[in-house]
């Protein structure tokens, strides 16, 4: 199961439950697709066929929605 968070300028922005305790994000686009940590601070973890402006976009998105990112994640995963 992986539960769409967000949907914004073309990105949905998901989880996986099958994945590391670590708190992370995934993001696909019709170009390609990444993951980001985000702790301790948002970094890439891996990405495919996105390009440099793709991938600084999304993680400009990421901080701005990085606390109801994490809201999702507690509350999907059950973290206190």
């Amino acid at each position: 199961m992986s539960p769409t968070i967000l949907r914004i300028k073309g990105y949905r922005f998901y989880f996986l439950s099958n994945e590391e305790n670590r708190m992370h994000v995934h993001i696909i686009c019709g170009d390609g697709e990444a993951k980001f940590w985000l702790e301790p601070i948002i970094s890439l973890a891996t990405y495919y066929k996105l390009n440099s402006r793709k991938l600084n976009e999304t993680q400009k998105l990421i901080e701005e929605h990085k606390n109801g990112i994490i809201k999702e994640w507690k509350k999907y995963f059950s973290v206190s």
